[in-house]
């Protein structure tokens, strides 16, 4: 039975570009490449558990073999996308006292509400 699945636009653009590449559909190229990641975490030099020591911090990357790296590299980049509770709670309380809550892709700082910088 098929299933939906969303996937980033960024994720869909690489997945047609190497699908057109490869004269594959693009269904046929995530199949391809799911099997791909599976048969090398499966493999025995792909460790998860060494990627997962090393996104903990508990090794150090240059440590990491052929396909652990770009492992932990994606799982990192994931982890940065997403903020902790502590920094959530930061920009809650700057939110409050009407600072600047962040960058915008211009370096501006962006506040909360345009009131706040009244």
């Amino acid at each position: 039975m098929a299933q939906s699945v969303k996937l980033s636009d960024d994720i869909m653009a690489l997945v047609r570009r190497e699908a057109e590449l490869r004269s594959r559909s693009v269904a046929g190229q995530i199949s391809h490449w799911l099997k791909l990641g599976r048969a090398i975490e499966t493999s025995g030099a792909y460790d998860h558990a060494r990627v997962t020591a090393a996104l903990e911090g508990r090794l150090d990357t240059k440590d990491l073999h052929d396909g652990e790296d770009a492992a932990w590299l994606e799982g990192f980049t994931e982890k940065m996308m997403q903020p902790s509770d502590k920094e959530r709670e930061f920009f809650a309380e700057r939110q409050q006292l009407g600072l600047g809550v962040g960058l915008d892709p211009g370096g501006n700082l962006v506040y909360a509400s345009a009131s706040d910088r009244e």
